[in-house]
């Protein structure tokens, strides 16, 4: 499996280039699912207006589900453990891209196991994953107390570890103050493990080998384990 994790979606050229790459065709060829879940859990998001935007490419500052797809369906894990497997995983493995929004990145993580899609992900080998946001650090280790909204029944903020490194996105953003490079380096320090903080033109690209590129039209920074005392 391959990986975009984006903070804002497919935001400019690079961004794009990257996706159409990992893809190995254009996206006119490709067939896609989105995942709303993640945004179910979010206090400002929930239910409503935000996922119907989102599935529907109404959402243009985060582009996703609007890119121009050969098909595009929806796969809410929320409803996967009430039905067969055979009804969603042939789905899943003839898809070529899983979209996969933003919102709660613990509750988007307990519905990955609840429903069976996160033992699905290690044999789905030809299968791009493009997060947003949550979507992008649900892959991660953890996610760190600051992003800690919906609280899962074990109270971690332990997440997939399907990449070794946490994210830290919309670095800077106008309309989240809490979201400043110092913040971002307070919260890295926390972790005890490699992160990124990545802003909304930002994404981080991961190929099957494991090689991490950071695409970026905008500003990001590495943070190296931290040791020392908190």
């Amino acid at each position: 499996m391959q990986y975009l994790l984006t903070s804002a979606g497919i935001k400019n050229q690079r961004i794009h280039d990257a996706l159409v790459d990992l893809l190995g065709k254009p996206i006119a060829e490709c067939t896609a699912l989105c995942i709303p879940t993640a945004m179910y859990g979010h206090p400002w998001v929930g239910p409503g207006t935000g996922a119907w935007q989102f599935i529907s490419g109404q959402e243009p500052d985060c582009p996703m589900c609007e890119l121009g797809w050969k098909s595009l369906g929806v796969l809410e894990l929320t409803a996967l453990p009430s039905i067969d497997q055979e009804r969603w995983v042939p789905l899943v493995r003839a898809t070529d891209v899983l979209l996969v929004s933003g919102g709660d990145a613990l509750y988007l993580y307990h519905w990955m196991g609840a429903s069976g899609l996160a033992d699905l992900l290690p044999s789905l080998d030809e299968m791009v994953w493009v997060g947003l946001s949550a979507g992008s650090m649900v892959m991660t280790p953890r996610i760190g107390e600051d992003f800690v909204g919906w609280t899962p029944p074990n109270g971690s903020d332990c997440t997939l570890g399907i990449v070794d490194f946490s994210i830290f996105p919309h670095l800077d953003h106008p309309d989240l103050p809490e979201n400043t490079m110092a913040d971002a380096e307070r919260w890295a320090a926390s972790l005890g493990g490699p992160a990124y903080a990545i802003d909304d033109q930002t994404a981080i690209k991961v190929t099957t080998d494991g090689t991490v590129e950071v695409v970026s039209e905008g500003y990001w920074k590495r943070f190296a384990p931290y040791h020392g005392e908190h």
